[in-house]
């Protein structure tokens, strides 16, 4: 169902919708955090760190999807506010047309440059086969990531955070049944991981579209929208390509960090890679509540209702902030049982790595999440050249201290340091980027 985020008490509408948001995330999580788990658990300490190595590359490609799913939804977002459907239609079939030929191009570099990626960040020999295994898999089931991510983004941007929750809750679970069935019962290993989550994001992305093209059906316009058209993907694009190079440059930085990770072996690489995954869980929930208010901004962007906006980041810092305390506490009390979801007992090496990290990053979570609800309002209004410099600010620091940290220290200590050094820095610069924008909105 469709849900105009302009009217309403501006907390409690922001709440109702990124409620369900969040109930996706989890799902999502779960569906990322089965693969690992089933690694480790049934196949051993190499095929976690197999799956956490490949992890990192296959974030380059939900770069792009999540970029060209942010593009869309912002536009239909701003024209659906604007009550212009004519307008939100061409803007889906242009997001789609952009997409499907983007996607395209990734696919042929990922069929050709797995092996070099993998050999240029220091993949160890012993988890190298099954890395490229994972990847080989991974890159064909691209089409159904970008079109799920962008039927995701227009049910969003409808104001319907319902209906993704449903997707997602029976693909994510389905997939845990599939990856242990492929795993355990037929003993296919790594490439048993890949094929479950290939089949299962398959069927989820052929549902989703079908939805999503029902319901713009029903939308009314006085006459055939156009198929294509090159302003409106510009407009996607101002969006889009800010969107693609944070979390590319994000994952790009992620990978030469991992590529200092591998350096100190397959066990550091296995409880980087449980911690790393629960970590994920955390900042996915404050970007996937970020997202929400992306949705609600650009709504009420072009409705020109700016009061609204202003209390939309009031009501968003109260939600992240909500969601802080209690990671924190699971974390620095409870991390260890967590980490053995993943891991063996008697990986003590990975038990200790994976702790630190959790215990370093996690009491710094108010910090980021401040700076993520910031970067949704500059999103929504389109302000991506503020969004891209606190973003690129957190991403350098991280990259260039985690590599002189780690020197320093002669152990991977050094690089979880670098976290909250550039969550702090980029977070200041978000929130003083927001209070400038929002000054001018009249």
């Amino acid at each position: 169902m469709n849900k105009d985020l302009t009217v309403g008490t501006p907390g409690t509408v922001l709440w109702k919708f990124c409620l369900p948001l969040f109930g996706s995330m989890v799902f999502q999580q779960l569906y990322n955090l089965a693969d690992s788990l089933v690694a480790g658990k049934f196949i051993g300490e190499n095929a976690l760190a197999a799956v956490g190595n490949s992890y990192e590359i296959t974030l380059i490609y939900l770069a792009f999807a999540f970029g060209c799913n942010m593009g869309c939804s912002i536009v239909v977002s701003q024209m659906f506010g604007a009550e212009n459907y004519a307008g939100l239609k061409t803007t889906v079939t242009t997001a789609c047309i952009f997409s499907a030929i983007l996607c395209g191009l990734l696919m042929l570099i990922g069929i050709l440059g797995c092996s070099p990626l993998l050999q240029l960040i220091r993949t160890p020999a012993e988890v190298f086969s099954d890395s490229k295994l994972y990847l080989d898999i991974y890159v064909w089931g691209m089409p159904f990531i970008f079109f799920y991510n962008i039927a995701n983004g227009i049910f969003s941007a409808l104001g319907d955070s319902k209906t993704p929750l449903y997707f997602l809750a029976v693909s994510s679970l389905s997939n845990i049944t599939v990856d242990i069935l492929f795993v355990k019962t037929f003993h296919m290993g790594v490439a048993g991981v890949a094929w479950a989550t290939f089949l299962c994001q398959g069927v989820s992305c052929i549902a989703a579209v079908l939805s999503v093209w029902k319901r713009l059906k029903k939308l009314p316009v006085s006459e055939k929208p156009a198929v294509f058209d090159w302003n409106i993907l510009k407009k996607i694009l101002i969006i889009a390509i800010p969107s693609i190079l944070q979390q590319s440059f994000i994952s790009a930085g992620n990978i030469i960090i991992q590529s200092v990770i591998n350096g100190f072996g397959p066990s550091v690489m296995a409880g980087y890679s449980a911690a790393v995954k629960l970590n994920n869980l955390v900042i996915t929930s404050f970007t996937t509540i970020g997202n929400g208010i992306s949705n609600f901004t650009a709504q009420n962007y072009g409705a020109r209702k700016y009061e609204r906006i202003k209390s939309g980041f009031r009501a968003g810092l109260k939600m992240v902030w909500s969601l802080c305390l209690p990671f924190c506490i699971l974390f620095l009390f409870f991390g260890k049982h967590l980490l053995l979801l993943f891991l063996q007992q008697d990986s003590a090496e990975a038990l200790l790595t994976g702790r630190q990290f959790l215990w370093i990053l996690s009491p710094f979570y108010f910090v980021v999440s401040a700076k993520l609800t910031a970067d949704g309002i500059l999103r929504g209004i389109s302000a991506m050249k503020q969004f891209t410099a606190a973003t690129f600010t957190d991403l350098i620091l991280r990259v260039v201290l985690a590599f002189l940290l780690s020197g320093m220290t002669g152990s991977a200590l050094g690089i979880w340091c670098a976290w909250p050094v550039g969550w702090t820095i980029a977070m200041i610069c978000s929130v003083c980027f927001y209070r400038r924008e929002c000054k001018q909105l009249r």
